[in-house]
């Protein structure tokens, strides 16, 4: 047996995605031999996103306030819009320098064995803001690229975005990430030159 505020902490870090009970165990022996201030300064930054991160209002990505860095960026293409599951999809495909347009974060994918429906992500918003264009310039939506995983969930969810905008918006140009992306691969461990190519030969579906 370990003293309980080593125990609360292990299992706090097993909680993490990817971490199992050793891994656990040796983060907080790391944390218990590092000086009082680093653990003080790791705990003030997991408080400080938790209150002064949530979702932007127009995209659902990650911000700190009401809109993202991206939303309010006059350079980016408000004709074209990529859709991701979440926030941790955005990043990579920014890194690949290939796309310039905007983002809407779904929250996740379709699974109806996992209770998830159409109600429980962020789609209606998409077809309101493809219908409505842009707020500040007025431009139209021409494109709205898929960029869901390639698992059965988000092959799921890209034919029914397609499907929905095809009756809203027919004249709404729908694609699909094109080939690069292995089958079963999350997006987030995509390396750039992959997703890269991947977006530059998007494909209509």
């Amino acid at each position: 047996m370990q003293p309980a505020p080593i125990e609360r902490l292990a299992a706090a870090f097993a909680r993490l995605p990817g971490i199992g009970p050793r891994t656990a165990q040796r983060l907080t022996y790391h944390v218990l031999s590092r000086p009082e201030d680093e653990a003080r300064a790791l705990a003030h930054a997991l408080i400080e996103v938790k209150e002064l991160i949530g979702d932007c209002r127009i995209c659902f990505n990650l911000a700190e306030g009401e809109l993202c860095e991206i939303c309010t960026d006059t350079r980016r293409d408000p004709t074209v819009l990529c859709v991701v599951e979440g926030p941790a999809d955005v990043l990579p495909v920014e890194r690949t320098h290939e796309y310039r347009g905007r983002y809407h974060v779904l929250g996740g994918a379709l699974s109806p064995v996992d209770g998830i429906g159409p109600r429980d992500l962020h789609l209606e918003e998409l077809y309101r803001r493809v219908a409505a264009g842009d707020p500040d310039t007025g431009a139209a939506v021409t494109e709205v690229v898929v960029a869901t995983n390639p698992t059965t969930s988000g092959e799921a969810t890209a034919l029914h975005i397609s499907a929905e905008l095809r009756q809203r918006s027919p004249d709404v140009v729908v694609t699909r990430l094109a080939s690069g992306l292995p089958v079963g691969a999350d997006l987030e461990h995509a390396d750039e030159v992959t997703l890269g190519r991947a977006l530059a030969g998007r494909r209509a579906i």
